[in-house]
């Protein structure tokens, strides 16, 4: 495993500004290990060294984490190796998380880094339409899935299954939002920018955006 200097995840998470106690530090730094042993046999995350999990993979979970409201019932939209849903697992116990992949290799990967690294979440393998099929969650929380439109082409017939879309998107965003709004597939619906930030090495920035029904 490939370490920036052999310094700590708490020497990163200082670097970042990250707001974590040293529990929470401890548990992150659990999950890192166990998914960095899977990624050697399976392609699940390209961080492997601590600056690049807390400057991308941290960093954009507790942006989320800040507009989510204690208690919600989260599912996480192509987990893959578990960012950003295992990450506000740790940082928010309170929250209901559901991780979901529809590749069975990486929900299987996942269940075990879940298990291995003692995370309060569940794993379904199963994609998020075939889980939304049977339950119902408060929000979906979305990153490096697909464009906004294939996204929101997935998801708007079930719309009476959860409340509102939470994603993380790169500078491409306001292109992919065009792109929706030429298909009339923001049609009913409100998307609010709620908070921009400079993505590393780079002179873009990252979005969280919040997309929910007019009424």
């Amino acid at each position: 495993m490939n370490r920036v200097n052999d310094e700590s995840l708490a020497d990163a998470v200082a670097r970042h500004g990250v707001e974590l106690d040293g529990e929470q530090i401890a548990h992150l730094d659990r999950y890192c290990h166990a998914l960095w042993e899977w990624n050697e046999k399976l392609n699940l995350t390209r961080h492997l060294d601590y600056e690049r999990f807390v400057a991308r993979d941290v960093v954009d979970s507790l942006w989320l984490e800040r507009f989510l409201e204690s208690g919600e019932s989260v599912l996480d939209v192509g987990s893959g190796g578990g960012v950003p849903g295992a990450i506000l697992a740790i940082a928010r116990p309170d929250l209901q998380l559901t991780l979901c992949d529809s590749v069975a290799k990486k929900a299987k990967a996942l269940a075990d880094i879940v298990r291995t690294a003692e995370i309060p979440a569940r794993v379904v393998h199963a994609s998020a339409q075939e889980v939304l099929q049977g339950e119902r969650f408060d929000t979906l929380v979305v990153r490096a899935v697909a464009p906004l439109a294939k996204i929101l082409t997935w998801f708007n017939p079930l719309w009476d299954r959860f409340s509102r879309l939470l994603l993380i998107k790169g500078p491409a965003w306001v292109e992919e939002r065009a792109a929706a709004r030429e298909r009339r597939l923001l049609a009913g619906l409100r998307l609010s920018k709620l908070a921009a930030y400079p993505l590393p090495d780079s002179k873009s920035e990252s979005v969280v955006l919040d997309i929910r029904p007019t009424d």
